[in-house]
């Protein structure tokens, strides 16, 4: 598959793949304040039903609005000056929002902040069914630390953040086969762990006995800035070169990997799958294992053309929304057929595949976060 056709993929993802709830007429009043409050803070909150309640005082605003999910809700004022308001019901898990007062987007002032959507910004977590992959419980805990290096290439200090398994301090003999994991388009290297919860899902799946241990590193997945709508104009190269030639070693030095192809694994979540997907083809002696979170696939044309693809990659991972999947049913012909059937195809040619659905979310951190945990059970085994 061609890289203007993958770009084309992720545009449609990024823009069109929020499925909208109209807004019902009744609200069930069993709001508690949001697991992402400021310390002590009661708003945001959620409801049963997936709603987002949020309260802001501003006596002099004229308009206030909670802007969630591409949809503004308008807020009502009362006689002090406050302002409450809900939106419609949200997909589980995590999403970003803001707020509008008089036509000036701002970050709510009860809400954590998150880096997304190219700022640091607010989010609100929407109590999951399956929120136990990723809860914080009482078992052994890896450490998640970060890391400065030199890049020559670009002549900077760069930033990546390191989660190493709960016995890595105990074990100084053993060493760890390493998953590289890539934040989306408007995210950083901060993402994958306050958003996603990474570390939650490792430090789980291990005291279940469900995941080998390995060491993730998670880094800024550009050597330039890109605005909305340039994404077409991004060229993998520079990053190629910092993660491949200056990252891996740096890292392979500085922590107790396994530093051999088979156990080494890319993975990333819409165009953190693009550059997966560019990277490890063109880096096949370096990458065992590939994971597509709403990033693209690899077709059937990658292993007829890609000399090794079959020989040497373990396994291609592929996971998305359903609700991702089912806006594309509109838009086949731009994804050059259903994404399932393509898979499929691609393990008819030899190569072994995985497809993972996550059921009833869109292009969101809940469907990332379940196709690492899906991701992780199936790595250097």
């Amino acid at each position: 598959m061609q890289q203007k056709q993958l770009i084309n993929w992720l545009m449609i993802l990024l823009f069109n793949g929020i499925c909208f709830t109209p807004k019902a007429q009744t609200v069930v009043e069993d709001f508690k304040p949001s697991s992402t409050n400021q310390p002590g803070r009661d708003y945001p909150m959620v409801n049963s039903e997936g709603r987002v309640r949020v309260q802001i005082k501003a006596p002099e605003a004229k308009r206030v609005q909670l802007d969630i999910g591409a949809v503004k809700y308008d807020l009502v004022k009362d006689t002090a000056g406050i302002w409450t308001g809900e939106s419609a019901p949200q997909d589980e898990g995590f999403h970003y929002y803001q707020l509008w007062i008089d036509g000036a987007a701002v970050p709510d002032p009860g809400s954590l902040y998150f880096y997304g959507a190219m700022r640091w910004g607010s989010g609100i977590e929407v109590p999951a069914h399956d929120q136990n992959i990723y809860a914080l419980k009482n078992v052994p805990h890896g450490q998640v630390r970060q890391i400065l290096f030199f890049s020559e290439s670009t002549n900077t200090i760069r930033r990546a953040f390191v989660y190493t398994p709960p016995d890595y301090e105990n074990n100084l003999n053993k060493r760890y086969p390493v998953l590289y994991l890539q934040h989306g388009f408007g995210e950083d290297e901060t993402g994958w762990t306050n958003q996603g919860k990474a570390h939650l899902i490792m430090d789980n799946l291990i005291a279940e006995g469900k995941a080998k241990p390995f060491i993730i590193v998670m880094t800024y997945g550009m050597t330039n800035e890109i605005e909305f709508g340039g994404l077409r104009n991004f060229d993998i190269k520079p990053f190629q070169t910092v993660l491949v030639d200056e990252l891996i070693p740096y890292i392979d030095k500085n922590f107790r990997t396994l530093s051999d192809q088979p156990n080494r694994a890319m993975a990333g979540l819409s165009m953190g799958g693009f550059e997966t997907r560019l990277i490890t083809l063109n880096n096949l002696d370096k990458f065992a294992y590939i994971g597509l979170f709403s990033g693209g696939t690899i077709s059937v044309e990658d292993v007829r053309n890609t000399p090794g693809l079959k020989q040497k990659v373990k396994l291609v991972f592929v996971g998305y929304g359903s609700r991702e999947l089912d806006s594309m049913k509109t838009n086949a012909r731009n994804f050059g057929g259903n994404l399932k059937d393509i898979t499929d195809a691609v393990a008819k040619e030899g190569l072994n595949t995985h497809f993972y659905v996550s059921p009833n979310t869109a292009h969101e951190w809940q469907s990332w976060r379940r196709s690492l945990y899906e991701f992780a059970q199936l790595l250097f085994k």
